[in-house]
């Protein structure tokens, strides 16, 4: 009897996965008003399209970037109106891959920062590790910029723990992405429990 090999996620050379090359503006779903992607009361927008393909993924479906609908400015209406909600603390992009979406996910943060300035936060989730984006195309580093919380790493399914706070395995982090990109090096979020 032979094990066979562990498989893991895919592992991109920097700058080699382009939006511009391989979004096609869909999302996969959009959930007003929940509590379990990201502190506090949010709305979660997920993009279609992701190239990591984690052993173990929560969301299969939305790894193919036709899954879903596409975006439109109606959605985005009805994002900006259940956001200006006062019990709304802000958004967050998961997907999917909200890195190779950045069509779709850089002009949804312009608009909350346009409209609500800091007044909502935004939070997203990634396979990148921070290191990688560092080294991304530009359009990465802009949706970086609008971010207030990243959670970044790719799943692993060997390091999968659900009593993870916001993360489903160990080896992810959740970033204060001002902190971080202000003294050149990672920070983590300072409300992490566990």
């Amino acid at each position: 009897m032979t094990n066979s090999p562990k498989r893991l996620p895919n592992n991109p050379q920097p700058q080699q996965w382009l939006a511009a090359e391989r979004s096609r503006n869909y999302i996969a779903d959009y959930k007003p008003f929940n509590m379990v992607d990201g502190e506090g009361i949010r709305c979660s927008l997920y993009v279609s399209g992701c190239l990591f393909n984690c052993p173990g993924c929560y969301n299969k479906a939305a790894q193919n970037f036709h899954y879903g609908r596409p975006y439109t400015q109606e959605l985005e209406d009805q994002i900006i109106t259940d956001l200006s909600q006062s019990y709304v603390q802000g958004l967050t992009l998961l997907g999917g891959e909200p890195f190779l979406n950045t069509q779709v996910s850089l002009r949804l943060c312009k608009r909350i920062r346009k409209e609500f300035g800091h007044d909502k936060d935004i939070w997203s989730w990634t396979g990148y590790k921070w290191d990688e984006l560092m080294q991304e195309s530009i359009d990465k580093l802009e949706l970086l910029s609008y971010l207030d919380i990243l959670v970044d790493g790719r799943f692993m399914e060997d390091l999968k723990d659900l009593t993870l706070q916001f993360r489903g395995s160990s080896n992810q982090r959740i970033i204060d992405v001002p902190k971080s990109l202000q003294q050149d090096q990672v920070v983590i979020w300072d409300k992490l429990i566990r």
